[in-house]
């Protein structure tokens, strides 16, 4: 079986085009601007903006991933592997910071906010994107439940609301948000965390009925 890091790249390389143009339809750049992007990944986020702006650094944890970023990083993307909750930049350094469906990995969301916000200048952006977990706490704690046992890395899903208590908490205006639906086959989403044998039939009892995942867009002002 492919590497998980693989995997991961080669969804991203299909997903590309949509993601650049998404992200040109919500954000408003100039060219010039310095771009951190949190949890990168193989680089989805800074490869899809890294044509539209001076700098991009992407920040993954896993080893593993941020290698296999490099591989196909852009010139002016440079990868490094750091903790989220704890950034190795100064104060107010980029124009622009952004985290890709990464929260639901960490375990401490609120200090990634936190992290982001200290790192962007005043009057800079924010872009958060993740999956959202149902109102109802029966729903949220079975999707939380289903989500870890396919990929062990989930920690919990977040409300809506959770996120936007994250952001009040660290000042930052809401400019723009938006909410996809996003079916999702279980056979190859299952694949796609590497989950075989009895393992596989086991998570797959776990999902929660026609299930597909709500997915917010959030762009905020610093």
């Amino acid at each position: 079986m492919t590497s998980h890091a693989e995997r991961r790249a080669a969804v991203q390389r299909e997903r590309a085009a949509a993601l650049a143009e998404r992200l040109d339809t919500l954000l408003q750049l100039r060219g010039d601007e310095r771009v951190l992007d949190v949890g990168a990944g193989t680089g989805a986020f800074a490869f899809a903006i890294a044509a539209h702006v001076r700098e991009v650094v992407a920040v993954e944890v896993d080893e593993a991933l941020a290698e296999r970023a490099r591989a196909d990083a852009p010139p002016n993307v440079e990868v490094v592997v750091a903790d989220a909750e704890d950034l190795p930049f100064e104060r107010a350094s980029f124009d622009l910071g952004g985290t890709l469906r990464m929260l639901h990995h960490t375990r401490r969301p609120e200090q990634v906010i936190a992290e982001l916000a200290r790192i962007t200048r005043p009057g800079g952006i924010i872009l958060v994107v993740d999956q959202l977990a149902p109102v109802d706490p029966l729903e949220a704690f079975e999707l939380s439940r289903f989500e870890r046992a396919r990929d062990p890395t989930t920690t919990r899903i977040l409300s809506d609301s959770d996120l936007r208590g994250l952001f009040d908490s660290n000042g930052l205006t809401l400019r723009r948000q938006e909410f996809d639906r996003e079916p999702r086959d279980l056979d190859w989403y299952i694949d796609l965390a590497g989950c075989e044998g009895e393992d596989r039939n086991l998570i797959r009892n776990l999902a929660p009925t026609g299930y597909e995942a709500l997915v917010g867009w959030y762009v905020l002002a610093r």
